[in-house]
Formats: C-alpha cells, structure tokens, sequence
C-alpha cells in the first residue's frame, strides 16, 4: 500500500490526499507534525533530504517528493492528466504558477495567520504578501471567466494544484468576495466526485 508522510493542514500534502481519494487508491496516512520539527529528524530526512512534506512512499519502497510530481506521477494515464500534448503543457503551466506566484502569497499569510503567529517582520511583510496573493486571484478571476476549469474545460490535477490553497485563502485574510469566478469554480471542485475535507483524516 502507498504511505503518505504529511501534516493535515498542508495545502500541499491536501493536493495529494484529494488526487489519492478521488483516484480511489488505497494510501495509509503518516502524520509528521512539522511544527514539532518532525522533518528535521534522522529517519524523515533519509526520506527526503529537503525536510518537507508531503512525502509518498511507493509500493517498492522508493520515495518520491514534491507535491507536483506527486500529482502527476499518479495523475498518468487517468482523467486528471490529458495526453494531449498542448493541455499537458497548459497543465504544467498553472502548476508552475501555482508554486511561484500563488503559494508563495497565499499559503505564507495563511501558514502566518492560521498556524505559526506574527512576529513583526511578519507583520510588517503582511500586506506585500496579501497584495501579490491577490494579483494571483486576479490571474485565475480573468482566466475562469470563461471556462469552467483550468485546463481543457475539464477537472484536472491544475485544479487541484490551484485548489488546495486558494479554498483556504480566507486564513490568510483573503477576501473572496472579490473573485466571483474563482469562487464558482470553488464549489465545482467541491462538487467533484470523492472530494474530501482538508482535515479529514478516515480515509477508509
């Protein structure tokens, strides 16, 4: 059976519980509290030298990290990936821009508000955090205008990619309000089948 190594508020360890559950492959979930520093031991570096969850071992015993390769390691040749060439590149495309332009803003002021406090740098970098999270809103408000998901019209690991932070931007002091758009798209993800909770942890 799959082991995943993931701490239940990650956005990133989500992506790859949501993706598990909606593919209905059976995974056994490790908790690793990273705010108790569990990443930093011996045994889970040996796992994965960069300290970080989410972590999945395979049935052979390798390991593979990063929450995108993740994704897309058990995305292929499934419904959440296209072959097509062109829609695996557009694919790949928002996944990039969910790690360099979304998750950077939107998941650092939730990880700040929701679980590691504000000091004053903190709350000092705040705002900027906020301003360039809602520049990334702006990006996905004017592409979901006029389609119902990211890629091809159709429910893929994009959406997840970009799901897993963006539902829970309102931790971050995100006001989604201002993008009626993405909200919609919110609820056609939720509606999906298999979905799960961000916390849920039977997944039996």
């Amino acid at each position: 059976m799959v082991r995943l190594y993931d701490f239940l508020p990650s956005g990133n360890g989500y992506k790859v519980r949501l993706l598990l559950s909606q593919l209905a492959i059976a995974f056994e979930l490790v908790e690793v509290d990273i705010l108790k520093g569990e990443t930093r031991t011996r045994a889970f570096l040996a796992k994965n030298p960069n300290g970080r969850i989410p972590v999945v071992e395979l049935e052979d015993g390798t390991y593979l990290a990063e929450s995108g390769a993740i994704l897309w390691y058990f995305a292929e040749g499934t419904p959440f990936l296209s072959s097509d060439r062109r829609e695996r590149a557009q694919t790949l495309q928002w996944m990039f821009f969910e790690q360099y332009s979304h998750e950077p803003y939107i998941a650092v002021a939730r990880a700040w508000l929701h679980l590691f406090g504000l000091d004053d740098e903190r709350r000092r970098q705040l705002p900027h955090k906020q301003q360039l999270g809602y520049d990334a809103l702006a990006v996905m408000e004017g592409h979901l205008a006029s389609r119902p998901f990211f890629v091809a019209n159709s429910y893929t690991i994009a959406d997840i990619a970009l799901y897993a932070y963006t539902h829970v931007a309102p931790e971050g002091g995100f006001d989604l309000a201002r993008v009626p758009n993405v909200r919609a798209w919110l609820d056609r993800v939720r509606n999906q089948p298999r979905h799960i909770e961000i916390t849920k942890r039977d997944f039996s």
